[in-house]
């Protein structure tokens, strides 16, 4: 072993612990980054890449997607969107025997169409739908477990910011990804929903039936969801048929949005104003992030750890497959330590060199789809796995008076509906590269 790459183990080292002492992340990664650096070549070395590294990272035209996306979905929240799909879904399905719950699953899944992010998804569709689900007496366990497993459905459903992310760190089309990920988003809604109709099943009582509403109220409440779907169907539709490239759908969204918000009277000038301020946090988090990451790159390639990683892979005599799975075992216990976002940032520029040096049979660019989809739900399964999933705290700081251990036992059906959906995209890699060719 070389100094730089012992040096490149202590610095990675040193971030995990930076990590688990809650330093956040993009300081950690500047800090590692920055400081391996100097110790390879020198400060001044650092100083003379700063000067150009941050502007090449945050001109990237692809990274304007973000915003957009993000103040579109901090707008439908303020403009009430999540309150109208859980009524219109609660509406066709309350009145089955867990139908409210499963109204939380399709009300996060079309919240998440127009959020793109699985804590928002969460957070908002926590403080509709647990009212409701109180109300029809749904178990503590049942009720905190459905809504942090469907937040999950806000970064799988286009659009989703962890796959825009992840497409500009691999370079492959936003647009394909898209695609990719529709097929395998739509799966992860029926078998969550079929997972609570098990749920209720072999748990009497934990999931009664709603009150089934009448005629009137069922057409009002399906029409209240007609601007969700316009939306993503101008938005989505949009992208896929090559009217518009992604930042522009995503700056009609917002607009779209906002004409909603002002002619339903729902979005006022202080709302204007937090989605804007919030919009701006978010994105220079994630731009802040980005540029730790690109230091961290930059140290680590120098230090030879990715490339030794790649190299000690592919010639371990393990197959392809068996590579994968231990990729995605590695995913899920960071799942446990970080955010998706920063999940994917950190791991992906250390991982992608080994998935593309194997062969799976696909090609490099059915590769880098496959894998992003099968990296994507693992990330959103890192969002409810024990014992830090991100999402079970969100929505147990909603419902105090459920134990934390009854949440994590609600998630559990959902944890192991995820594995077999893992497995069948593992598997099956037609799931996630049809559609994409389809339209090809």
């Amino acid at each position: 072993m070389t100094g730089s790459f012992i040096m490149g183990l202590a610095g990675l080292s040193g971030l995990l612990l930076l990590i688990a002492a809650r330093v956040p992340i993009a300081y950690a990664m500047i800090l590692v980054g920055v400081g391996g650096i100097s110790l390879q070549s020198g400060p001044w070395i650092v100083l003379n890449q700063l000067k150009d590294l941050a502007y090449a990272q945050f001109s990237n035209y692809d990274l304007s997607v973000l915003p957009m996306f993000i103040l579109m979905g901090g707008l439908a929240t303020r403009c009430g969107l999540s309150a109208d799909i859980f009524r219109g879904a609660n509406a066709w399905l309350g009145r089955f025997r867990g139908g409210v719950a499963m109204a939380a699953i399709a009300a996060c899944a079309g919240f998440g169409a127009v959020c793109g992010s699985s804590t928002a998804t969460a957070s908002t569709m926590g403080q509709v739908a647990l009212p409701e689900l109180r109300k029809y007496r749904y178990s503590g366990s049942l009720a905190t477990g459905t809504i942090a497993a469907g937040g999950t459905l806000g970064i799988l459903i286009p659009p989703s910011v962890v796959l825009i992310v992840y497409a500009i760190i691999v370079e492959v089309n936003i647009v394909t990804l898209f695609a990719a990920a529709l097929v395998p988003g739509l799966l992860a809604i029926i078998m969550f929903i079929a997972t609570v109709g098990l749920y209720v099943y072999f748990v009497p009582g934990s999931g009664p039936a709603g009150a089934k509403v009448a005629r009137a109220e069922l057409a009002a409440a399906t029409l209240a969801t007609v601007p969700v779907l316009v939306i993503f169907g101008v938005v989505i539709g949009g992208i896929y048929a090559g009217i518009y490239n992604p930042t522009a759908a995503a700056a009609i969204g917002v607009a779209m949005v906002v004409a909603y918000g002002l002619a339903r009277r729902r979005l006022s000038l202080a709302g204007l104003r937090d989605g804007l301020l919030e919009t701006a946090r978010t994105s220079g988090m994630i731009f802040l992030i980005l540029l730790g990451a690109e230091l961290l790159k930059i140290f680590m390639s120098r230090a030879g750890v990715p490339q030794a990683a790649a190299e000690m892979l592919q010639t371990s005599g393990l197959a392809p497959m068996t590579i994968m799975v231990l990729i995605i075992v590695v995913f899920l216990i960071l799942g446990c330590l970080m955010d998706s976002l920063s999940m994917v940032i950190l791991a992906i520029p250390f991982f992608w060199p080994v998935v593309a040096g194997l062969d799976f049979g696909l090609g490099p660019d059915g590769t880098k789809i496959w894998f992003g989809i099968i990296i994507l739900v693992v990330v959103e399964l890192g969002l409810i796995t024990p014992p830090v999933g991100l999402n079970v705290f969100i929505i147990n700081a909603q419902a105090r008076d459920v134990p934390m251990r009854e949440t994590f036992k609600g998630v559990m059906p959902f944890f192991a509906s995820e594995v077999v959906r893992i497995t069948l995209l593992v598997l099956f890699p037609a799931i996630s590269l049809t559609l994409p060719r389809l339209l090809q």
